[in-house]
């Protein structure tokens, strides 16, 4: 996207301000008019003035009065829209950037979790921020000043050769070169900009990255190498913005001398125009007072040019993570379905994250509603493939997946994950209070249902332990807890939505023997009357599944209920002999 383009989308997402907008152009025409009148009239009072100093002129209020009500009026005219055109601007402004920001984090929430894998927290953040301030600063200042001086510059300038030709044709020549030597800046610097604006982001990435990861900063001793690194970093973006300052520096200076050039100009033109009958003295005042007026506009102009080129990086990344469109979404007439039995069924179902990479093939099972299914196999398998198929963090290649006999993508994306509820291996906690986190789960969730699935979870304790209860606020990622109070927690968090379908990813993994002992009995309640499908390692978390299904390279090779895939003596029942103690027989463990 260009830089014109880029402009005219910014200005074209004004949604429901539309008409707001086209009441400040209007106004901008005429505050543009208004300014261009005054030195006109100015200069016409002058005429007036130098008329009546000669021999047997008089000066008339009827002659010079009209003029002077008249320039009044133009400047008490241009004083009052000029203070309503920004009042209203600066309001438009930021209503707009407030919905951009909004609308950019309601996206981002959407976008599929193959998104939020290669994308960083802190540039995320930092794009939202920036490219919502750099839309703003668009808006703001073309309705309070750039519309109105490209009005003054293409339309009221060619005027003023109408009033007389050789003056005007000065002002015409000037803001020419002058548009010349701006475009130059643009293109020499355009592709500088972008470059410096990657080494920013690089920079808050590393910050962000950096500030999430204090434990491991301080416990490695690496506050001096991690400052080094950032100041290294620092040093490219600056070498980088460096050259882009320099060119605008000369295009500044190059405007502000054509202030007094344009000036001298008028002047010494005016005055040899005077000496041969082709000009008045108010002619050269009046061309003299929009001369500063015009090079004001050709400032402002540049100026809005420069700071458009240090935002149109940061505006074209927004516009890229806004153009992003979600792998996974509802399908036209998808229905929202109510509370499903859980009964799901795998059919043919392949899935590849590329061409080259296939993650399933081929794989089918059935689970009758309220039966346990476990999936084991080495790290990369498949397991945790096919579980983010169930509640569509991707959509199957090829095949399909049924809940209650429906196509999973026939239902809305939300009415499904409704139905499912995830207890993940890393447990995801705000840092919010405790029981901002559990509603998460629940938004209406009444204190007894809480507490009733805090006591599920074997998380009652340290809730009531905590000086403020249920309002006692978390640090981020919930660093004020354990690992295995975080994991209790987010075990309650699912267990308070109480759906008819439970994934539980190595959910007792954060947790020492005991209380993995006593999660386990929670859970093991908690499963009764749902679908659960537990992905796990340890092999006597799911001694009582009602079947085991194997993945080996994306595809299950065994299936079968515990005692049945140790008699088999094949993949599973090595795994298993390789977890227990030597000598005893899984079977009987």
């Amino acid at each position: 996207m260009g830089f014109i383009g880029l402009y005219a989308r910014v200005l074209g997402r004004l949604g429901p301000e539309k008409g707001l907008a086209a009441a400040l152009v209007l106004a901008n025409v005429a505050l543009a008019v208004a300014q261009f009148a005054e030195p006109m009239l100015f200069g016409r009072i002058i005429d007036q003035l130098t008329k009546a100093m000669s021999p047997g002129d008089t000066l008339q209020w009827s002659g010079i009065g009209p003029w002077l009500a008249a320039w009044a009026a133009f400047g008490i005219f241009s004083i009052v829209a000029g203070v309503t055109v920004a009042l209203h601007s600066d309001r438009l402004a930021h209503r707009r950037r407030v919905v951009e920001m909004a609308a950019y984090f309601d996206h981002v929430l959407h976008l599929p979790m193959s998104f939020h894998a290669s994308a960083h927290t802190g540039r995320l953040l930092k794009i939202m921020i920036e490219g919502a301030s750099g839309m703003f600063g668009v808006w703001l200042s073309f309705f309070r000043e750039h519309f109105a001086a490209l009005v003054s510059l293409g339309v009221l300038l060619p005027a003023t050769l109408i009033v007389n030709w050789r003056l005007g044709g000065i002002l015409l020549i000037l803001v020419v070169v002058l548009g010349v030597l701006m475009n130059v800046v643009l293109r020499k610097t355009e592709v500088m900009q972008s470059a410096a604006d990657v080494y920013s982001n690089d920079v808050a990435e590393r910050v962000s990255d950096v500030l999430g990861n204090m434990p491991a900063i301080q416990s490695f001793a690496r506050a001096d190498e991690e400052t080094s690194a950032l100041t290294r970093m620092i040093d490219r973006m600056l070498n980088a913005q460096m050259p882009v300052l320099t060119w605008w520096a000369l295009a500044s200076v190059a405007t502000r001398s054509s202030s007094t050039l344009a000036l001298v100009s008028i002047l010494v033109t005016g005055v040899w125009l005077l000496m041969q009958n082709l000009t008045t003295v108010g002619q050269i005042v009046a061309f003299m007072s929009l001369a500063q007026m015009l090079v004001g506009r050709l400032e402002q102009t540049v100026g809005f040019a420069n700071y458009m080129l240090s935002q149109s990086p940061r505006i074209r990344m927004f516009f890229d993570v806004m153009d992003t469109r979600p792998d996974v979404g509802d399908a036209p007439g998808a229905v929202a379905v109510g509370r499903l039995a859980g009964s799901v069924r795998f059919e043919d179902v392949s899935f590849a994250y590329d061409k080259a990479r296939e993650a399933l093939s081929d794989v089918s099972f059935d689970a009758p509603a309220g039966c346990t299914i476990a999936l084991v196999g080495a790290t990369g398998s498949g397991k945790s493939t096919t579980l983010n198929l169930l509640h569509r963090v991707f959509d199957p290649t090829e095949g399909r997946i049924t809940v209650d006999g429906l196509d999973i993508r026939s239902m809305t994306l939300e009415s499904l994950r409704e139905n499912i509820g995830v207890v993940f291996q890393e447990p995801f906690i705000f840092a919010r209070s405790i029981e901002e986190n559990l509603r998460i789960g629940k938004p209406d969730a009444t204190t007894a249902e809480m507490e009733r699935a805090l006591e599920a979870a074997q998380a009652i304790d340290f809730v009531r332990r905590a000086p403020k209860g249920l309002q006692a606020v978390i640090g981020e990622r919930g660093r004020n807890l354990s690992g295995g109070e975080r994991q209790r927690l987010s075990i309650a968090r699912a267990l308070l939505k109480d759906p008819p379908i439970m994934v539980l990813d190595e959910a007792t993994s954060a947790l020492d023997a005991k209380t993995e002992r006593q999660v386990q009995a929670a859970v093991d309640a908690a499963m009764r009357g749902r679908t659960t499908f537990v992905i796990a390692h340890r092999l006597a978390t799911i001694r009582n599944a009602d079947r085991i299904l194997v993945f080996d390279q994306g595809r299950i090779i065994e299936s079968g209920s515990f005692d049945e895939l140790v008699a088999e003596g094949g993949a599973f029942a090595a795994l298993a002999r390789a977890q227990f103690m030597a000598g005893a027989d899984p079977a009987h463990a």
